[in-house]
């Protein structure tokens, strides 16, 4: 028997006063564990279907549940990464990562400690009392991840984290990030415009159009996943029946 979902949502629909309807009637569920891509063209629905399931939009019809529980505001079990790093410029790296602790209490030493041990698994032990001025774009891909993990969220939502970044320095982090998230059991959401980017992380890749789910499959890729997936015949043919969808053939 499958598990319960721990992200669900019934005909989730969503329209932005004065403009035609961003997200219809989808229905989406993540189970504990899973991670999920979203891919699609610009302006399709991914991120605003994302900020549904984040709590920061509330459908217009339809429901979002989080643990069995109405989601109707972000709260401290979900972590969030942006297609910016969104860091302050005036804080240390360490203390950038904290800063979700920072604006509930001061952070005690276990705190640090969780923090310095975060940021050595994103190989940043080096640079913790630097700036984010003073880091490369993946540097600060990896310190705003560490901070969405700093709580241990049970989900983690990401609206194009790496869509910046080189292309080794975004397999890199394609690396390091599932193998995060698998070590900690976390869910995840991912939004991307990268077809290969979703099927390398997922175990499920659904494909968005003008609001709707189009499309989706599971990913029956083992796992841990290396650099020579990406090059094998099975990949390859997942991301091809992704990409005819994207271009509207045979999607569902």
């Amino acid at each position: 028997m499958s598990a319960a979902p721990f992200l669900d949502m019934q005909q989730v629909s969503y329209t932005f006063p004065g403009w035609p309807p961003v997200v219809q009637r989808v229905d989406w569920d993540i189970a504990p564990g899973e991670f999920h891509c979203l891919v699609g063209r610009s302006g399709c629905g991914k991120t605003t279907l994302l900020k549904l399931a984040a709590g920061l939009l509330q459908p217009d019809a339809g429901t979002v549940s989080l643990q069995g529980q109405a989601l109707h505001a972000p709260g401290p079990g979900t972590g969030f990464v942006f297609q910016q790093p969104t860091l302050l410029d005036w804080l240390t790296v360490l203390d950038n990562v904290l800063l979700p602790l920072t604006l509930q209490r001061t952070p005690t030493d276990v705190d640090r400690a969780r923090a310095e041990q975060l940021l050595a698994q994103m190989g940043l032990s080096a640079y913790l009392r630097h700036h984010p001025r003073q880091l490369s774009g993946g540097q600060q891909s990896r310190v705003a991840i560490a901070r969405a993990l700093l709580l241990d969220p049970p989900i983690l939502l990401m609206d194009e984290p790496f869509a910046a970044l080189d292309a080794i320095t975004r397999e890199e982090l394609q690396d390091e990030l599932q193998a995060m998230c698998r070590a900690r059991g976390t869910s995840v959401f991912f939004v991307t415009h990268d077809i290969a980017e979703a099927v390398y992380l997922a175990d499920r890749v659904a494909v968005m159009d003008a609001g709707r789910i189009r499309h989706d499959i599971r990913v029956d890729l083992p796992r841990p996943r290396g650099r020579d997936l990406r090059y094998s015949a099975a990949f390859n043919a997942i991301c091809a029946e992704l990409r005819h969808a994207m271009d509207g053939e045979g999607a569902e």
